[in-house]
């Protein structure tokens, strides 16, 4: 029997590549929900393309328009944040792929572990922000968790065969971004426009932001720690320009293991979808005569500062990795309106950080409050920098 799929997110990078992916195997997969936020012409299209069970548009104002163009299609239409958080719950979903981008895919992912659903796992948020918690809820649920992102998927496939092998370290590398070994003079200077030119990967807006300041790689940190079970000290990060090695794992006896591949998301989805068993694929494949040289180098944390944040945020726990990615989708949106610079993300991740109320043992409620809490925060310190800078010029 074909795996039933629900995407939340179905009109981003990772949900329109996993589209592809079922696309390329209806044997295997059929679409049972999608979801967006506001790309109503993408969602209406993609549900006449595969005729879900369900649709959701989570902004409600959408709704009328998304009911009227799927009136003939047999598709079930549904809006609003409530909706998005109850069809995770469907009994006729096998899997859920979390594609939704930031704190948002939080609720919707545990309701569906409550349910029983297993979770293809792109949203690196909801782990960052609640890994103790949705670890708790898979264990009890019974549910596999199956990591989407390249970094996660690698270091899940080199584990395949070695669970009763302890790990010494594991190796996230990255690209480095677009801004790698510039000095801080030149990244006074970069734009939203230069930010967003990613080298080697294609995402969305909001993931490239934070992968061209390493606040990505800084969210993998810790994603890694709950998806693994690992101490800060056994993560380490490499910058690896070519984005061949998607991540290394180390044993005990010093052997290494890593996974290598061109930079393709449509492989680690695929993998998740139908684990353990690999299916065929198109891919292109690597030819090592295409790159003679595969190079790695330290990351440059004092120029690139939100990586250092992301370490000490996972170094003090509790709900410190749920106020430094809530701070951080403020400023990266304030960034990306043109607000504030990219020097001064860091900065007021920093700033809010060190002002916002710490909890040693959160629970749900309390990262809920801590999310709200820091928003508000980090967008008075935003305006107050706004309001500095007027009247200095003045």
């Amino acid at each position: 029997m074909s795996k039933r799929i629900a995407i939340l997110g179905s009109t981003g990078s990772i949900g329109t590549q996993t589209l592809e992916v079922i696309s390329q195997h209806p044997d295997q997969f059929e679409v049972e929900v999608l979801t967006a936020n506001n790309n109503i012409d993408l969602l209406i299209e993609q549900a006449r393309l595969f005729r879900p069970n369900v649709v959701v548009i989570s902004n409600s104002c959408h709704y009328d328009q998304l009911k009227e163009a799927l009136k003939d299609e047999p598709v079930k239409v549904y809006a609003g944040r409530e909706a998005l958080q109850q069809v995770v719950e469907m009994s006729t979903i096998d899997i859920v792929v979390t594609a939704m981008v930031g704190y948002s895919g939080l609720i919707p992912t545990c309701n569906a572990i409550k349910a029983g659903k297993h979770i293809a796992l792109a949203n690196k948020e909801t782990m960052v922000v609640a890994g103790e918690i949705i670890n708790r809820l898979a264990i009890e649920n019974r549910v596999n968790i199956y990591p989407v992102d390249s970094e996660h998927s690698a270091i899940f496939q080199c584990l395949v065969g070695e669970f009763n092998n302890e790990i010494e370290k594991i190796y996230l590398t990255a690209s480095g971004g677009p801004f790698r070994g510039y000095t801080m003079e030149q990244l006074t200077h970069v734009t939203k426009v230069d930010a967003l030119k990613h080298p080697n990967w294609d995402m969305g807006a909001k993931i490239t932001i934070d992968s061209a300041s390493l606040m990505n790689k800084g969210f993998e940190v810790i994603e890694a720690k709950w998806l693994f079970g690992l101490k800060p000290e056994q993560i380490d990060v490499i910058v690896h320009p070519q984005s061949i090695i998607h991540s290394l794992v180390q044993f005990r006896d010093g052997s290494m293991k890593a996974q290598m591949g061109l930079p393709d998301m449509k492989l680690p989805i695929q993998y998740a979808l139908n684990f353990p068993e690999r299916l065929p694929s198109e891919f292109k494949r690597f030819s090592f005569l295409d790159y003679p040289k595969l190079t790695f180098e330290q990351p440059n944390t004092k120029n690139f500062r939100n990586l250092a944040l992301a370490f000490e945020a996972l170094n003090q726990g509790g709900n410190m990795p749920c106020i430094l990615n809530a701070a951080n989708e403020v400023v990266v949106q304030a960034f990306l309106n043109e607000k504030i610079s990219f020097l001064q993300m860091p900065e007021i991740i920093e700033q809010t950080m060190e002002k916002a109320t710490f909890i040693k043992n959160p629970n749900l409620d309390d990262y809920i409050q801590t999310d709200k809490e820091t928003r508000i925060f980090t967008s008075a310190l935003i305006k107050n920098r706004a309001i500095q800078k007027i009247k200095t010029e003045n």
